[in-house]
């Protein structure tokens, strides 16, 4: 099969390997669709993910195909099964498995991370991890239930109540997801900052109600014009530590600061105590998909979240380096991988 194996900070190769045979507990999975998550481009980057890689190892951990073989034990499946995976699998066994706890699992395997994932024309997943595709849903759409289960993990930690007003910061594919759950969530007015005009419209497309330029416009003043005088959720979706602290600071009283973003590991920020204590601020931040996976589908298959708009193009494998190593490329919105 054709694979793309990473071996180390910018270095990715596509390769011939060998389809990987199924155990007794495996399902075999001819990959269709893998999206290219902002952890991909950390790894190539030689920064640490949600686990820890040690390549060469395949990465790609959004992904939907259909069952190929299964292994002598596979009970739930069959060949022909359109699927797609969590890519998290729980020890069950550690402490925090056994408190409910389980994305801290102290034995957790990654696909895509710690073990191979679905930049390649197969993979082989354990049964547990495994989930059918609603009637309704592509298997470009099927690749976007972890993205979508990740943020349904970070919008239940926002407790976000109907009539809240709520801010997102940064309109790249993870902020489309935030805004739209944050409206099914009850919010009665969205903002969206983002300085890419063409995300911004995007974002107006997907309801939102006000779209700010944080680079020309006056953010506050705008929030002011639009009505939004009391906000009680920002969630930050651009992993910059300008744009953490920029979250606190419009916070309003007993707001909550979710801040979703993806930094470097060696980030900082500067926070002020005391604008914490005046406000009665809450800072959480959100790791993983804990137990999240089928309501992500099922979101998915309802139709009612959106998960094809801010995908630009699909690509081959030929091109994913191109994609990890160019951030031009990747403001242009969401890529799906197709490795045939």
């Amino acid at each position: 099969m054709k694979s793309a194996v990473f071996y180390g900070k910018h270095d990715l190769r596509v390769e011939q390997s060998a389809v990987p045979k199924p155990g007794p507990r495996d399902v075999l999975i001819q990959v269709k669709a893998c999206g290219i998550c902002g952890t991909d481009v950390h790894i190539y980057e030689g920064d640490k993910g949600a686990a820890e890689v040690h390549p060469p190892t395949i990465l790609g951990h959004e992904f939907a195909g259909i069952i190929a073989e299964t292994g002598c034990d596979v009970t739930r499946f069959q060949a022909g099964d359109r699927v797609c995976i969590d890519p998290n699998c729980y020890c069950g066994a550690c402490d925090f498995c056994r408190n409910g706890e389980v994305h801290f699992c102290e034995h957790m395997i990654g696909y895509g991370t710690t073990e191979n994932g679905g930049f390649a024309e197969y993979c082989v997943v354990n049964e547990s991890q495994v989930y059918l595709l609603g009637r309704n849903t592509t298997f470009g759409q099927g690749a976007m239930t972890e993205p979508v289960a990740c943020c349904l993990h970070g919008i239940d930690m926002c407790d976000i109540r109907p009539g809240y007003q709520v801010i997102v910061i940064g309109g790249g594919m993870i902020g489309m997801l935030m805004l739209q759950l944050a409206r099914l969530a009850g919010a009665a007015k969205v903002a969206l900052l983002e300085p890419v005009e063409k995300k911004r419209e995007m974002g107006s497309r997907l309801g939102v109600d006000v779209c700010i330029d944080p680079i020309h416009e006056d953010v506050k003043a705008r929030l002011a014009e639009a009505g939004m005088t009391w906000i009680r959720t920002v969630i930050e979706c651009a992993g910059l530590p300008s744009t953490m602290e920029q979250a606190i600071d419009l916070a309003g009283n007993k707001g909550t600061v979710m801040m979703f973003g993806l930094t470097k590991p060696d980030a900082e920020i500067a926070v002020k105590p005391f604008q914490i204590f005046q406000k009665e601020l809450t800072l959480r931040a959100s790791y993983i998909n804990p137990c999240t996976q089928q309501r992500a589908l099922q979101l998915i298959d309802s139709g009612r979240l959106d998960v094809q708009s801010m995908v630009c193009r699909t690509i081959g494998l030929e091109e994913l380096e191109e994609v990890l190593s160019n951030p031009a490329l990747r403001a242009e919105g969401k890529y799906i991988v197709v490795p045939e």
